[in-house]
Formats: structure tokens, sequence, C-alpha cells
């Protein structure tokens, strides 16, 4: 995620800028970080059913739109970019999901199946919002796990991309992503 090189000198130059308030900066940062913010989209979106009414263009431009447009702008390097990007890119599709959701009767959510668990992509609202309750959960317990899922499950960033972003080695990524999905298999399952 943090490839070596100008083009990341120019990301973090660009991510500087806005945020000291230079927003013209944001014209020139869409260009140097679309391609990533595409291969993000597609990859959440991949696990969506195939009607989805949210396209992943749309999903992107919408991300980045939210991301220049906050007034307190704080990105430390460009993998804290992508990982807020990944979180902006979260939250567009809970809130897809909880319009597609409507009213239940009980008002209650269902069981999920341990495909989820395993964190396979689910199309289903009621289940995209009990797992994201639970990923909330987890976090209380355990922050670092919760980023870790968040980056894994919402950005599809692998192991060592993971640890890159946030500063622990790859073995710690791994340790909280075990207990992660120990932690949510049991919340899930308690539904």
């Amino acid at each position: 995620m943090e490839p070596d090189g100008p083009q990341v000198q120019e990301v973090t130059r660009l991510l500087a800028d806005l945020e000291v308030g230079r927003t013209q900066a944001a014209g020139a940062l869409l260009p140097l970080v679309y391609d990533e913010l595409r291969k993000m989209a597609a990859h959440r979106m991949a696990g969506e059913r195939r009607d989805h009414t949210l396209q992943s263009t749309a999903l992107v431009h919408e991300a980045y739109l939210r991301l220049v447009g906050q007034r307190d702008l704080n990105w430390s390097s460009r993998a804290h970019f992508f990982a807020a990007a990944a979180e902006a890119m979260r939250r567009i599709l809970i809130e897809h999901a909880r319009a597609r959701q409507g009213p239940r009767r009980d008002g209650k959510l269902r069981k999920l199946p341990l495909d989820v668990v395993d964190l396979a992509a689910a199309d289903d609202p009621d289940q995209i919002l009990a797992l994201d309750e639970a990923i909330s959960r987890l976090e209380i317990q355990d922050a670092d796990a919760g980023r870790v899922v968040r980056l894994r499950f919402y950005a599809g960033l692998s192991v060592e991309e993971t640890a890159a972003a946030m500063g622990v080695s790859p073995r710690t990524v791994k340790r909280e992503w075990a207990f992660a999905r120990a932690f949510l298999f049991r919340e899930l399952e308690e539904r």
C-alpha cells in the first residue's frame, strides 16, 4: 500500500496542503489516488449483490467528496488517508444498507450465517448492519482489533498492508485478526 517514489511524496505534500486549507490540492490529489480508491471500492463492491444500486465509481466519488469536504483534515500519511477512505466507504455502504432495510416488524436483526463471520460479503442489509454493529462492539473491547477488521474487510488490505497502515508487525495484525474473527463469530451467533 505504501509504494516508494515521487508519487508518494506528491500525495504526502498534497495531503499536507489540504490539511492547512489549500483546497485546490483536492483537484491535484484525486488523479494520484484514484486508481487505488477504485481498487478499494471494487474489492468492497465485489461482495455486493449484482443489482446493487451503488456502483464502485459512485462509491469512490462519494467517499472522496466526503474526505476532502471535511473541515478537520489531518492525515499523517498516505496509509492514513487510505484508511480514512476505507472508513468513508464503509459509512456510505452502511447508510445505503439502512436506507434499503426498511422497518422490521419485530425490530430485531436476524441471526447471521457463519460465512459472514468469515467476512464474506453480505448483500442483505440486515446482515450488513448486524456485522457493523458487531464490529462496533469489538472496537469498544479492543480498538486495534476493530481497526484491523475495518482495514482488512472494508479496505481490502493484506496483512502486510494493514501492518504498515497501523505501524505494527504483521504478526500483531494476524493475532488481532484471529481474535477479531472469534469475537465476531461469538457476537453474531448470539443474535
